[in-house]
């Protein structure tokens, strides 16, 4: 169960506004904060890409402070993109649960819906932040928010994609995440690699 007293999450937006409002750079003060030396891109995403996707509106970012002395701790990216799901892949109670707001394809059995993808999720390593909250407590907060979006939109699936660690996979598996499909990306240098697909019904 998430400790919402120990944590404050703000829509990047806000930060945003103010910074028009009052003709400041917070923004970019807040974010020169923040490093990940475990992922570098969950850093330059952050940094370089994530105030112009949001005003793209692309996907939204949300900054996690502690309540205590609002020192930034992580940070987590939600988009809405559509998802197609192979039925053979999950269990008869999922199928079930995706036929409520999915489109069938009766020729590929595969179900095709609109979810809410967890973009980005990372901690601040910056002076020991990354000591102050879970992953799991990340990841809940991240929860949270969609949640609300269900509230007030509707949807009934989240999802994320992974790279093929043993330790990360489980980390998701013990969150209610389960496997669905796998997607092959490629790398700034032309690299081909495959990222583990995982869903979570709201």
């Amino acid at each position: 169960m998430l400790n919402t007293e120990k944590y404050l999450y703000t829509n990047i937006r806000k930060f945003l506004e103010q910074d028009k409002e009052n003709d400041i750079g917070e923004t970019d003060e807040v974010l020169s904060d923040f490093s990940c030396p475990r992922n570098k891109d969950v850093e330059n995403f952050l940094k370089n890409s994530s105030v112009e996707f949001t005003k793209k509106n692309q996907s939204v970012t949300y900054l996690v402070f502690s309540n205590e002395d609002t020192e930034l701790l992580g940070y987590f990216t939600i988009a809405l993109k559509p998802l197609t799901v192979e039925g053979n892949r999950v269990s008869n109670t999922v199928k079930r649960k995706l036929q409520r707001v999915s489109k069938l394809d009766e020729v590929t059995q595969s179900y095709t819906t609109s979810a809410y993808l967890i973009a980005q999720l990372g901690k601040n390593y910056t002076d020991g932040a990354n000591e102050r909250i879970s992953g799991g407590d990340l990841l809940e907060v991240a929860w949270t928010v969609i949640k609300n979006l269900q509230y007030e939109a509707g949807g009934m699936v989240a999802f994320l994609e992974a790279e093929k660690q043993e330790k990360l996979l489980g980390f998701y598996k013990e969150n209610g995440f389960i496997q669905f499909g796998t997607r092959e990306t490629r790398d700034s240098k032309g690299n081909s690699h495959v990222l583990i697909q995982l869903l979570r019904l709201l």
